[in-house]
């Protein structure tokens, strides 16, 4: 009897040493297949920025040939303006295959001119406000109706930010991206998302580009200048852009009328957007480039990835 009881716990730890040892090593394949599909998810994550440099190079062309083409004027029929649809990238993405495995490379992308936007930088310097940006924005603001009173906090948050600066270039401000405006009292975040195509803050004070700014702009940029008629503008801009300043001056709607604040008529700073997926990997970046005025040379100011 004891001799049965014996054999019955050998048994029995038998079975939880197997049951222990099925464990550990199961254990040990997870945490290896763990540790293979991070070192994949990295490789892809790699992979997806290099893609996206290539991209950036790309629109680096782009901007220069489109220079090239037209150094006056900076217009929505540029080729720059091209978006490039989702495009598979299988042919020229180099992966080793796996026999039977689904490879799926896309790279999609378009760039935005920059100074189509109301350049926030221009509401004041480290010494004064700018009274005529401020009223811009403020005509912006009810454009878009929101409280116009928000533009002087803006100015006053962007002067106190260049004051402490001390003159700095690099960053001139303390307003990085649109969502900054949230530190300013009084925006919220659906003023943010009202004002997101409207506003850009670019390291150096820049003019409105008349050519691609959308009407609610013309007409903030225009004192006087009503939403219909700078509607008209822009769709009458589709085939007849502006040549120079004193062409956008001589337009109908705008004779006769005071513009105080900054325009252009060509640009120098553009926003790329580009979408890479590679298999279970996403990503997307929104880069400023700059273009030199002066030579076909495009640089690439800042990249963020969302």
């Amino acid at each position: 009897m004891k001799l049965k009881r014996q054999q019955g716990v050998a048994v029995v730890t038998a079975l939880l040493l197997t049951t222990l040892a099925v464990t550990i090593v199961a254990s040990l394949f997870w945490q290896q297949q763990v540790q293979v599909r991070s070192m994949e998810n990295q490789r892809l994550q790699l992979q997806t920025r290099w893609i996206v440099r290539g991209a950036l190079d790309l629109s680096r062309l782009i901007l220069n040939q489109d220079l090239n083409d037209s150094r006056l004027t900076t217009r929505l029929d540029g080729i720059w303006a091209t978006p490039l649809e989702e495009t598979r990238l299988d042919d020229y993405v180099e992966r080793e295959r796996l026999q039977g495995e689904n490879f799926n490379a896309t790279l999609s992308g378009r760039m935005v001119d920059a100074q189509g936007r109301f350049n926030l930088t221009n509401l004041a310097s480290s010494q004064q406000l700018n009274a005529y940006e401020v009223e811009v924005f403020e005509r912006l603001l009810s454009n878009l109706r929101l409280d116009s009173g928000l533009a002087q906090a803006t100015a006053q948050m962007v002067k106190n930010a260049a004051q402490t600066t001390q003159g700095a270039t690099s960053q001139p401000m303390a307003l990085v991206r649109v969502e900054d405006l949230l530190a300013v009292s009084g925006f919220t975040p659906q003023a943010i998302e009202q004002l997101r195509d409207y506003v850009i803050i670019l390291p150096v004070n820049r003019g409105l580009n008349v050519n691609t700014a959308p009407a609610e702009l013309l007409s903030a940029l225009v004192p006087g200048l009503s939403l219909s008629d700078a509607a008209a503008m822009v769709s009458a801009r589709k085939t007849a852009s502006y040549r120079d300043l004193a062409d956008f001056r001589a337009r109908p709607q705008v004779t006769g009328k005071q513009i105080t604040a900054s325009f252009d008529v060509r640009s120098d700073y553009f926003l790329a957007y580009s979408r890479v997926k590679l298999d279970r990997a996403t990503l997307e970046t929104q880069s400023l480039l700059e273009r030199s005025a002066s030579a076909p040379v495009t640089t690439v100011k800042w990249i963020r990835e969302y």
